[in-house]
């Protein structure tokens, strides 16, 4: 069993991770909007991995006995006003992301619930890797500034991104 104050920050994960997965769907219609189908499929990608982010939150709060309990979601955000803003959110919301989930490992901790601990260190690596991804990508556009060919190569290189499941022995 799972206490109830670990079931509501663990259901509340869950409703971050579906908004992450909205706010990353809004920067994919922005990109697609303005013919820049790399950045599109970057987001689309990343909307996709937050999805199943939720789910495996969704299946452990199942698995541990708790009660999911699936709340409202926010709009995102759905206008930019340039592709450095489109990444500087994207970062904002990793990092924020990020400290959710140490709040919940905090309370993993002091509650002395090894299992769910256990559960959270995936995320807590997986954030690592999603903050420095968003802060290359934003160095990057940074970098190329208004450059159509700068803008046109990443774009490309983003293209190439393909969406890969987690790979968890989570519940």
């Amino acid at each position: 069993m799972i206490s109830e104050k670990l079931e509501k920050k663990l259901n509340e994960q869950i409703q971050k991770e579906f908004y992450s997965a909205y706010l990353y769907l809004s920067m994919e219609a922005y990109f697609t909007s303005r013919s820049l189908n790399g950045f599109a499929n970057f987001f689309r990608v990343q909307a996709q991995e937050e999805r199943d982010h939720a789910m495996m939150f969704f299946d452990y709060v199942n698995h541990v006995g708790g009660k999911v309990k699936l709340g409202k979601i926010d709009d995102p955000i759905t206008e930019f006003a340039s592709i450095e803003e489109v990444f500087q959110k994207a970062l904002e919301h990793e990092r924020y992301v990020t400290s959710s989930i140490y709040s919940i490992v905090d309370v993993a901790i002091e509650e002395k619930d090894h299992k769910t601990n256990a559960f959270l260190q995936w995320f807590v690596t997986e954030q690592a890797e999603e903050e420095a991804t968003a802060e290359t990508n934003l160095d990057k556009v940074k970098l190329i500034g208004n450059d159509g060919r700068g803008i046109l190569m990443l774009d490309a290189e983003m293209a190439q991104r393909v969406y890969t499941p987690p790979q968890t022995s989570q519940a």
